[in-house]
């Protein structure tokens, strides 16, 4: 069974490129960027830390 996690939405207008994300976490928000790298690299880093499981308050013990 397949789950949608997010949507997202990706436009160019007047030179510039615009992401429109919509999460059930972090609710409906919009990027923008002059460059298509830039913008996906803001997505990138967003969706990473929102989708990602908060490892700063888990102990990780080494496997041996």
């Amino acid at each position: 069974m397949e789950e949608s996690i997010c949507r997202i939405e990706l436009e160019y207008s007047n030179s510039t490129y615009i992401a429109k994300i919509q999460s059930d976490m972090g609710g409906p928000r919009e990027y923008q960027s002059s460059s298509f790298d830039g913008l996906l690299s803001q997505l990138m880093t967003e969706l990473q830390s929102e989708l990602e499981p908060d490892l700063s308050e888990t102990e990780i013990e080494p496997d041996f």
